[in-house]
């Protein structure tokens, strides 16, 4: 079934299926935010540390596809053309905030593998909390495009 609001049409099946993806995303990035919270004082076995950072991976993956295939950049910009340049510059983020999630797998794995020394520890947690700030202004920059072309739809500034 599909909902159509002005020139946005969404598909109900598939905003659920990204509905669902956001929530898993922010409930494992909340858990990381959590464990990682006090770089010099992460306490869990290096297997869980990369377990979690691989699902995080894993899942950011599935949220980039998502947003991308349901084209909301598109539909955002063919209702307020003047959001394109930002659509551009959020979509070109993700292979970014993709590759240091695949660089915190890394260094998780070697922590877990022994190649690094236990104290890469708090180097991960600080990578982390540094991925984690730029990923909430990604996801908060993207909210409010959307939210911008919704109002120039439906008119809600008038």
């Amino acid at each position: 079934m599909a909902t159509a609001t002005g020139t946005l049409t969404v598909n109900a099946a598939f905003l659920m299926e990204i509905k669902e993806d956001n929530r898993e995303l922010h409930e494992l990035l909340q858990r990381a935010a959590t464990l990682f919270s006090r770089p010099d004082r992460v306490h869990a076995p290096p297997r869980q540390l990369a377990e979690l950072v691989q699902g995080l991976r894993d899942r950011l993956a599935m949220h980039f596809s998502l947003e991308e295939a349901f084209g909301y950049f598109e539909d955002a910009v063919s209702v307020a053309p003047r959001l394109t340049r930002q659509a551009n510059e959020l979509r070109a983020e993700h292979g970014g905030l993709f590759v240091e999630a695949c660089d915190l797998v890394e260094d998780a794995e070697r922590l877990q593998y022994g190649e690094t020394p236990p104290i890469a520890v708090r180097r991960l947690a600080e990578r982390f909390n540094a991925f984690y700030r730029r990923f909430q202004d990604h996801d908060a920059r993207e909210n409010e495009m959307i939210l911008q072309a919704l109002d120039d739809d439906i008119g809600v500034g008038d």
